[in-house]
């Protein structure tokens, strides 16, 4: 049997990124990994030498000034992936990734906002007791789709 992924896509970003490097790393893997498109919410991006693929002209990038708008502009469709640490959230290992979904992580010092954990319709975290660097945990989430291919 033939897998349909034809239909398949995905998004990631961060909201109220701390650092452009994070950025830019974050970036570049989506790239490397297949995102569909990029974005922020709150800062803006600045060109920086980390997104060295140059990936804002290699795919589409949005950003938006708040979550509300974010929110507001979600493909129709697509299934809100929060990743953050809380008692609620499915351990990255045991998730099923949507087949058309948007991936959105907060920035290593406040994490996502209240609101962006209410409006998720999935929460993720990885076993561990502390945070890890944005570009990071936004790596391994898109690692981790790629290894297992989404199933709803």
């Amino acid at each position: 049997m033939v897998d349909n992924f034809e239909n398949e896509f995905f998004g990631i970003g961060i909201q109220n990124g701390k650092t452009p490097e994070n950025l830019g790393v974050l970036w570049r893997t989506a790239q490397n990994l297949g995102a569909s498109y990029i974005f922020t919410i709150g800062n803006r991006y600045a060109k920086q030498a980390c997104d060295t693929h140059n990936a804002v002209k290699s795919m589409p990038y949005f950003h938006y000034n708040n979550f509300q708008e974010f929110y507001n502009n979600l493909p129709k469709g697509a299934r809100l992936v929060g990743v953050e640490l809380d008692p609620t959230a499915t351990e990255l290992e045991t998730f099923n990734h949507p087949r058309r979904c948007v991936y959105l992580l907060g920035a290593e010092d406040h994490g996502l906002s209240k609101d962006a954990i209410k409006k998720s319709h999935f929460l993720v975290k990885f076993k561990s007791e502390l945070s890890l660097n944005v570009a990071v945990a936004g790596s391994i989430v898109m690692y981790d789709r790629g290894l297992n291919k989404p199933r709803s």
